[in-house]
């Protein structure tokens, strides 16, 4: 062996790839057993929830949740969301369940709503950003509450992905941005909603009484808040002017697949009003329903016209248009409908101009 043998470094190590199927309960607990136990040895494993991909370390643990920030490359005073599998397990990571988080975590709960809490002294300071405070959702996806159940400790989990880029909706779009960072990859297909879980945190109104604050939109609307008869406010504007965030996601430039975003209406005859053509600049469309007038579109990624269907599909549309080699993605304008607020949040951090 030559001093150069020597001194060439060793090839980056692939994650495993556990491959779940959700439709076998036997199965799947027996396929989880081994990546449960490498998060509580301290490793990295991503896993599906029913909002996105994301990447898993033991929430107790500072040494393995400072490994994801290092994954990720994300900024020390963006804070986790920790994960658990029964509301039961909440006491785990949080004080207390106020009258109004509990309301709110029986309606809600499995399911893609992240409720702020005030955090117990075992989580570290690194999962909260330094806060008092601890964001814990209980997911519905099964191999997720599976995975937590094998790892028996709560899981800190943000998105699977480069800290500022589009989120992975798919174990590909793991493997294809982190892995050669973490140490596994359960595969269970598809994510069913698509985007993040909504984020509220409980305070206390002018007249004394609690209110939900909507730090984040997400998989559950505004609308579906109100309905179930929560009073839901803004946050203050100077949530976000220090560092340390009550919420991850309330970063101005997110989610961004990393080709220009720009947005187009569409004809009175039905056509996308697209920029003339350039051979020398490859463009993409992302449009709802059809593609009619993207015909000259090096890259068409048609969506469902629905808000279900259009929110389901859009990181994936995303990751594929970042990987066209195209200059420039236009993008058809969503529905002025408050429903469509998530959605339209996440194109506008991902940086869509008009």
């Amino acid at each position: 062996m030559t001093s150069d043998d020597r001194d060439e470094p060793a090839p980056p190590r692939a994650a495993e790839r556990v491959v779940v199927d959700a439709s076998d309960p036997a199965g799947m607990a027996a396929a989880l057993v081994a990546p449960g136990a490498r998060l509580r040895a301290g490793g990295l494993v991503a896993f599906p929830t029913e909002t996105v991909y994301g990447l898993g370390a033991n929430a107790l643990d500072a040494a393995a949740v400072e490994r994801v920030f290092v994954a990720k490359g994300r900024p020390a005073y963006n804070p986790l969301i920790v994960h658990v599998d029964a509301v039961e397990r909440v006491t785990a990571v949080a004080r207390e369940l106020s009258p109004l988080a509990r309301r709110v975590a029986d309606r809600f709960w499995p399911g893609p709503l992240t409720l702020v809490l005030p955090r117990r002294p075992e989580v570290p300071d690194v999962v909260t950003g330094g806060l008092d405070t601890v964001g814990v959702r209980v997911p519905s996806h099964p191999v997720a509450r599976l995975l937590i159940a094998a790892a028996g400790v709560p899981l800190a989990a943000p998105s699977a992905n480069p800290f500022t880029q589009v989120s992975p909706t798919t174990a590909q779009h793991v493997l294809a941005q982190l892995g050669d960072r973490i140490d596994a990859v359960v595969d269970s297909g598809p994510t069913t909603v698509g985007i993040e879980s909504t984020v509220v945190a409980v305070e206390s109104g002018p007249d004394g009484a609690e209110r939900l604050v909507l730090l984040r939109h997400g998989g559950v609307s505004l609308g579906e808040l109100q309905e179930a008869g929560f009073v839901v406010v803004e946050p203050d504007a100077a949530e976000d002017q220090g560092a340390a965030r009550r919420s991850p996601g309330r970063i101005e430039r997110h989610y961004a697949p990393g080709v220009p975003l720009v947005g187009v209406l569409r004809r009175e005859d039905g056509a996308l009003e697209l920029p003339l053509p350039s051979t020398a600049s490859p463009f993409a469309v992302l449009a709802r329903g059809d593609g009619a007038g993207a015909e000259q579109a090096a890259a068409c990624e048609v969506l469902p016209a629905d808000l279900a269907g259009f929110t389901r599909g859009l990181y994936a549309a995303l990751h594929r248009i970042a990987a066209s080699g195209c200059a420039v993605a236009y993008v058809e304008r969503l529905p002025r409908d408050p429903a469509w607020r998530a959605v339209a949040d996440r194109l506008r951090r991902a940086g869509l101009a008009d």
